[in-house]
């Protein structure tokens, strides 16, 4: 552990790559899908959200959906928008937005050890979405989108990265959100034989983001692939955990359950919670998060804290404490009365959708930790929905995997 192998990537030529990588797949939705590919009809979008070039009304989940992305994708190499490298490779993927800077390797990783739970997980997955990245694969016969993965920081394979980002890279592009994304490649045989050994080295690799894509690795391996002999692999990115940045994954909620807001106030202080009012609407340590209720921040400071991984998660007990008894949001995967926003949008999104009407309070969370995220894990547990947002997003058609 951790078995990894180079893999022969399709991505965009150099020249290209500024029109071809894309967003991901599910941080769109339809109709920005359209929009970026009427804009950029270059854009990969078109292969990982084929209604966006479908005719509006069609369905997004159905045969036509998949064998339209099949069709886009081969389009794409046709055109050369998308090419092969000629050997086996490593990759490095650098991203930088702003201060944020994180290099991560890009390689395939075993489907048994995501089997075996020596590739760690800490959320559900719906059967909806696995199925419909399975569909996407079958139907295009690659992983167009990598998993995003972390590593407990490890000297060698740090070491590794660092000196392989120093060479010079077969693309460097700013992306029109201001972000920087560099890809390297690393195909010498020393090079490639060092990372392999670093990455057998690795006790666990951890999930940060897409448990779905990884999931529907794993499946389409035992559908298609799943023979005696047979290794099914799929595409990630690998960072060191010290070098990530999650940001909050706020929560939003339609009504108050009956309470007036001076009433849930006085509820909040009743349970397990210090509520005070704030000028400031970032909560700044864990243990705490605000409240933004009838034009009023609010700071909750929670009273305990459990010991629990998954108990002492501020998500957790914001949900344990005040939404579930308190404004009856029983299951948050499913309560229609609940909205998320993600961090990157800020707090001035909250202060919107309250004083706009169509929400009537709002928590900026302090973003969960990635020493919290691992700890999970490695319990072997599962976080809230909704418990982290990863910035920046890797981007789809960065490197890509083709299956088979």
């Amino acid at each position: 552990m951790s078995k990894i192998s180079p893999f022969r990537a399709w991505h965009a030529p150099p020249e290209l790559a500024p029109l071809v990588i894309a967003p991901p797949y599910d941080v769109m939705s339809e109709a920005e899908a359209r929009e970026i590919v009427r804009q950029n009809p270059s854009s990969f979008v078109r292969v990982s959200r084929p209604d966006a070039v479908m005719p509006e009304g069609a369905d997004t989940h159905g045969p036509e959906a998949y064998a339209t992305a099949r069709r886009e994708y081969e389009g794409m190499k046709a055109k050369g928008l998308i090419v092969q490298d000629p050997v086996d490779s490593y990759y490095l993927y650098g991203q930088k937005m702003g201060e944020q800077y994180q290099v991560g390797l890009v390689a395939c990783f075993s489907t048994e050890e995501y089997d075996q739970n020596l590739v760690k997980k800490h959320e559900f997955t719906r059967p909806d979405k696995e199925r419909d990245r399975v569909n996407h694969i079958d139907a295009t016969n690659g992983q167009t989108g990598m998993v995003f993965l972390a590593y407990r920081d490890d000297i060698d394979l740090k070491e590794l990265i660092a000196v392989g980002s120093t060479t010079d890279p077969l693309f460097h592009v700013t992306t029109e959100d201001g972000v920087e994304h560099t890809l390297w490649r690393i195909d010498h045989p020393v090079a490639v034989a060092a990372i392999s050994a670093a990455a057998a080295r690795l006790p666990a690799v951890y999930v940060a983001d897409g448990h779905h894509r990884s999931a529907a690795a794993s499946i389409v391996h035992r559908e298609r692939l799943g023979k005696p002999g047979r290794h099914g692999w799929f595409v990630a990115c690998l960072f060191p955990a010290s070098s990530l940045n999650i940001l909050a994954y706020n929560r939003a909620v339609k009504d108050l359950n009956g309470h007036a807001p001076e009433a849930l106030v006085t509820a909040i202080r009743d349970a397990s919670y210090h509520c005070n009012p704030t000028t400031e609407p970032v909560p700044g340590r864990q243990g705490t998060c605000t409240m933004y209720l009838g034009g009023q921040w609010w700071l909750l400071t929670a009273k305990d804290v459990p010991n629990d991984p998954v108990a002492r998660l501020d998500v957790s007990m914001l949900q344990d404490r005040v939404l579930a008894p308190l404004l009856n949001i029983d299951n948050p995967r499913t309560n229609k009365r609940i909205d998320f926003v993600g961090g990157i949008r800020g707090y001035t999104e909250l202060v919107k959708l309250v004083d706009g009407g169509s929400h009537a309070v709002a928590f900026h969370m302090f973003p969960t930790q990635m020493d919290q995220l691992l700890d999970v894990a490695d319990a072997n547990c599962v976080m809230p929905p909704k418990s982290t947002w990863f910035e920046p997003k890797l981007r789809d058609a960065v490197a890509m995997h083709e299956i088979g």
